[in-house]
């Protein structure tokens, strides 16, 4: 193996994924190993590690397979095309698609607002009991 090449459990720990979702993505076409070694090991490049770090940015926003698809595709598009009318469906793909991400932040934000709210609920409350229960 040479140094440009990363074995999937490598790929694994610099994506903070399991090494059986890297499989998955690459089942669902996601991201495929850029080479495979002689014993038939999956290796990854910093490409493909880069591809698995905005899947994994996309999953706790509540992106579907299909529009991790979608959005890779746009930005293989962008980064290798020079086609205007492919740039210009993939930059609008992209704004749709960014529209969702600030919509889930928007909501993440709140729902953290509200995990806030309640430790500090809990907190006072701790510190309450803790105080009339002081010798």
């Amino acid at each position: 193996m040479d140094d440009q090449h990363l074995q999937i459990g490598e790929v694994a720990a610099r994506t903070d994924l399991s090494i059986r979702t890297v499989r998955h993505y690459h089942d669902v076409g996601l991201v495929a190993p850029s080479a495979r070694s002689a014993g038939g090991f999956r290796l990854y490049t910093e490409a493909d590690v880069q591809r698995l770090l905005v899947i994994r940015r996309m999953k706790p926003l509540g992106f579907t397979l299909a529009e991790m698809k979608e959005l890779l595709d746009a930005l293989d598009v962008l980064a290798g095309s020079t086609n205007p009318d492919a740039r210009r469906q993939a930059g609008a793909a992209l704004d749709v698609l960014r529209g969702k991400a600030e919509a889930s932040c928007e909501n993440l934000r709140r729902q953290l607002g509200y995990a806030e709210e309640l430790t500090e609920l809990l907190t006072t409350r701790l510190d309450a009991e803790a105080s009339s229960t002081a010798p």
